[in-house]
């Protein structure tokens, strides 16, 4: 069964949700589109978070940062939208969201965002 694009992002319960733990994730083939030009931008995502009681799922994390490929967004607004979609869905103790996109008019960009939640 193909995957596809899908916005829909799916948990399962936290194994050990009494202890802080980090997950980190290196996603290399983001991708969305110049809302100026149309043109394609690529970014690698580094995702760090600790998890409360709901760990994100991978296979639906990949249908939905697939899902932005043919979305006009800038890097700002594009890497707070996902921050707060996964934060929506997971309900972290903490999570980071660090988008490195490649350069674009001879300028490299890096977007850094931040979850603060619940502290035990």
């Amino acid at each position: 069964m193909a995957s596809a694009p899908s916005r829909d992002l799916e948990t399962f319960e936290n194994p050990n949700p009494e202890r802080d733990y980090t997950i980190r994730m290196e996603i290399p083939e983001f991708t969305c589109l110049c809302p100026k030009t149309g043109q394609p931008d690529f970014a690698t995502l580094q995702l760090a978070y600790v998890p409360d009681q709901r760990c994100l799922e991978l296979k639906s994390l990949k249908g939905y940062i697939w899902s932005f490929r043919d979305e006009g967004a800038f890097h700002e607004a594009v890497t707070n939208r996902i921050l707060g979609d996964l934060v929506a869905a997971a309900e972290p103790r903490f999570m980071r969201l660090t988008a490195q996109f490649n350069v674009r008019g001879g300028i490299w960009t890096t977007v850094e965002v931040e979850h603060h939640g619940r502290q035990r």
